[in-house]
This record gives C-alpha cells, sequence and structure tokens, in this order.
C-alpha cells in the first residue's frame, strides 16, 4: 500500500543538519582481508590435517583391503582369525602426503566382531573406545596449561554390512542404534560384487528402510552449500555405498587398472557403473572430510560434553533460572565440596570417638576379665602355699621324731654293747 503524502514525516532542521554532517569515505585501496583464506590456507598446509576413521564389520569382510584401495596404503596384515573369544580394536597410524598436503590417518579396525556365539555385548568395546575419546579431548580442555594434543576422535564410522541381501542382521542394528549419536556412521556394502546388480537396489532400499524403521541417525551429507549441494544429493541416493576393494592391478585391453579378475570378466575397483568406491572416496576425502571432523565436534562431542558436564554437576541456570556463569558453578562446588569435606570430617572423628569407646569398653571387659583370674590364680597359689607348709610343718616333725628314734636307738644299742663286755 503506498504511503500517502500527508503521513510521511516531516524532516525538521536538526535531521538535516546531521545528514549533512555526514561523511562519506573513499576507498583509495583494498583493506586485505580478502586474503584471510589464503593466510588459512598457508596455516593448515603447514600444520598438516588428521582424519580419524572406524571401520565396524565382521572378520574377513574386506575392512583392511578396502582402507588400504581408498588410501593406497599396504598394511600387509596376517590373515583373520576367526576364533576370538571377545570383541576387540586394532590401532593404525598412517602419516600420507599427497602434492604438499599432509595428512595423519588412524584407522581403528574391529578384530573378531561376529565370531561369538553369544554377540549380546560385542558393541561395548566400540562404544567405550568413542567415549573414552571424547573423555580424553574433554579432559584435555579442562586443563589449566594445555599442550599439544592429538586429537583421535573418531570422524567417520565405516560400517560395513554383509551382502546378504536379505535384511541387516541384528547385531547391525544394535551396534548402530548404540553409536549412532557418538559418530557419523556410513553404511558400506561390502564385497558388493557377490550381489548381482538387479538384486542390489532393492538391498540398498531395503536396509535404508530397516534404518528408518529402527531410528538409527545416519551421517547426514550437508546440502546448503550451492558448491556440494547437488554432489551430495547424488551420494545420499546411493546409499549405503556398495563397495568393492582391491589392491591388484588387471590388465584390460591396452589398459592397467586396479580390481579383480573372474572367469567371466574383470570388475573395476575405479569404475562408476561396478561399484560406489569412487563415490565413497569422493565422499571422505574430497567433499565433506571437513564437515564430518565438524559434525563430530559440534554434534557428537557436544553432546557428549553436555551430558558429562551435567553429571559433574554443572548447568547453565542456577536455582531461580537465571543464567550462571561457570565462576559461580565453580565457586559453588567448593562450597560444597568444602561442606562435604566436612560433614565427612565429623562423620569419620564421630566413628572414631565410637570405635575409641567401643575399645575402651572392651579394654576394661579383658582388664576385669584379666583381674579376675589373676585373683583366682592368687587364690590358688595361696592355698598351696598353705598346703606346701602344713606338708613341711608335718615333715619336720616327722624328721624331728626320726632323730630322737635314731638317738634312743643309738643310745640302747651302746647300753647293750656294755652289758654285753660286762658278762665277758
Amino acid at each position: 500500500m503506498a504511503e500517502s503524502p500527508m503521513n510521511k514525516p516531516v524532516p525538521n532542521d536538526e535531521d538535516t543538519d546531521k545528514e549533512e554532517n555526514i561523511r562519506c569515505l573513499t576507498l583509495l585501496d583494498h583493506f586485505g582481508f580478502e586474503c584471510l583464506p589464503h593466510q588459512l590456507v598457508t596455516k593448515y598446509m603447514k600444520e598438516g590435517f588428521s582424519f580419524n576413521i572406524l571401520c565396524v564389520g565382521e572378520t574377513g569382510i574386506g575392512k583392511s583391503t578396502l582402507i588400504d584401495t581408498l588410501f593406497n596404503t599396504n598394511s600387509k596384515e596376517h590373515k583373520s582369525s576367526h576364533f576370538h573369544s571377545t570383541v576387540g580394536l586394532k590401532i593404525q597410524a598412517h602419516e600420507l602426503q599427497e602434492a604438499n598436503v599432509h595428512l595423519k590417518l588412524t584407522v581403528v579396525k574391529t578384530v573378531g566382531y561376529g565370531d561369538q556365539i553369544n554377540k549380546e555385548g560385542s558393541y561395548r568395546p566400540i562404544v567405550d573406545y568413542l567415549d573414552a575419546q571424547f573423555e580424553a579431548y574433554l579432559q584435555e580442555e579442562l586443563k589449566i596449561k594445555r599442550s599439544k594434543y592429538h586429537d583421535s576422535r573418531i570422524h567417520v564410522c565405516l560400517y560395513f554390512i554383509s551382502p546378504t541381501g536379505h535384511s541387516l542382521k541384528s547385531l547391525d542394528l544394535i551396534t548402530m542404534k548404540k553409536i549412532d549419536h557418538k559418530v557419523n556412521i556410513v553404511p558400506l556394502i561390502a564385497k558388493a560384487d557377490t550381489i548381482s546388480k538387479t538384486d542390489l537396489p532393492m538391498f540398498k532400499s531395503k536396509i535404508m528402510s530397516e534404518l528408518a524403521k529402527q531410528g538409527i541417525q545416519i551421517y547426514q551429507f550437508p546440502v546448503d552449500d550451492d558448491v556440494t549441494a547437488q554432489t551430495n544429493s547424488l551420494m545420499k541416493a546411493q546409499l549405503p555405498f556398495a563397495v568393492v576393494g582391491s589392491v591388484e592391478e588387471v590388465k584390460v585391453g591396452r589398459r592397467t587398472v586396479r580390481g579383480r579378475q573372474y572367469p567371466w570378466g574383470v570388475l573395476q575397483v575405479d569404475n562408476e557403473n561396478h561399484c560406489d568406491f569412487v563415490r565413497l572416496r569422493d565422499m571422505l576425502l574430497c567433499t565433506n572430510m571437513e564437515d564430518l571432523k565438524e559434525q563430530t565436534h559440534t554434534l557428537h562431542y557436544e553432546h557428549y560434553r553436555s551430558v558429562r558436564l551435567k553429571q559433574m554437576g554443572f548447568s547453565e541456570v542456577g536455582p531461580n533460572n537465571q543464567p550462571i556463569s561457570f565462576q559461580e558453578i565453580y565457586e559453588a562446588k567448593r562450597q560444597e565440596f568444602a561442606e562435604q569435606c566436612l560433614r565427612e570430617e565429623e562423620q569419620l572423628k564421630h566413628k572414631f570417638m565410637q570405635r575409641v569407646k567401643e575399645k575402651e569398653i572392651a579394654f576394661k571387659e579383658t582388664e576385669r576379665e584379666l583381674q579376675e583370674q589373676f585373683e583366682l590364680l592368687k587364690r590358688i597359689q595361696q592355698e598351696e602355699t598353705m598346703k606346701l607348709e602344713e606338708e613341711r610343718r608335718k615333715l619336720d616333725e616327722e624328721i624331728i621324731e626320726f632323730y630322737k628314734m635314731k638317738a634312743a636307738s643309738e643310745s640302747l644299742q651302746a647300753q647293750l654293747k656294755r652289758d654285753k663286755e660286762r658278762r665277758k
């Protein structure tokens, strides 16, 4: 609706003076902040990049082969055993360089996953490892003086699905449900060359339907960037990626390609018509590596951090729902801790005094018993002494009587001897 001339505000002299006092500066040269991206590129090129991958899948499903195919590495691993009593994790670090770009790659692979008869706790080592990396990063953040810390948080989880062609296993659903809020999950159909081209789209559709039905959150490709929106939309439509890994080189006409030789022909790993390996590589390394790292920090780590800080007793608002600063929380926690220490000290003192009293009572009771035993033994000893004195007195009387009898006997014998001599 057009504004009526009658309704337009009439400018006063003060407004006119203000407009006349406004100075317009003419830019004679550029400021230079357009070079900021170049500064960042130079900085990161000097420091290098890091990327951490978690590979989850059954033994022998092709985890090591796919990583070697992705990064042109050679892990030289021995043939995996299927006789592991528990699920473990194997960590490998690689220093890679392409042109002038350095990449520190860390690959964590499951060992013995799915080999046990009872698979109830197979996901636990994976969850514990993810939490341990978040906890290590959080503890480093909370330090007063932080050192140069290598970020070991997992940026992406490549979940290898067995090419059964039917549906996901219960172990797959349980594990992905336990880790979907801790890591970016990218589902892969391993050894996709074992599934026919007609069955593969149905298998993919069935997997995505099961994931949606179970409420499992997988990595969401960013589509807000005009440069990568179309590429990510096409990649999202290909999920889960049907991949085949191979570091072997085979001849196809006059060309040498990476692939697998079969009696019926050659499967080319880098051919998009044969498998989704190229799409996976482009998604991980060319298009979404930084987004995967950003999602790890802003989404998964922030969720873990908020939960841990709440467990520690920190909150954003006070009892009156007013914003509270970290310093206030610290002071409150320190006061609470000091009060708790005083309460525990009083409790310990009370327990100590109570135990001292109990010991004193016990010692007094023991002393009374020992005194009674001493008095009893003293009376017995006195009685025995009196008996011995009486026996000694009787014995002395018997000795005196004996000597008297002996003297009388000797006197009698002497008398008899004298009488006998007189008779002679």
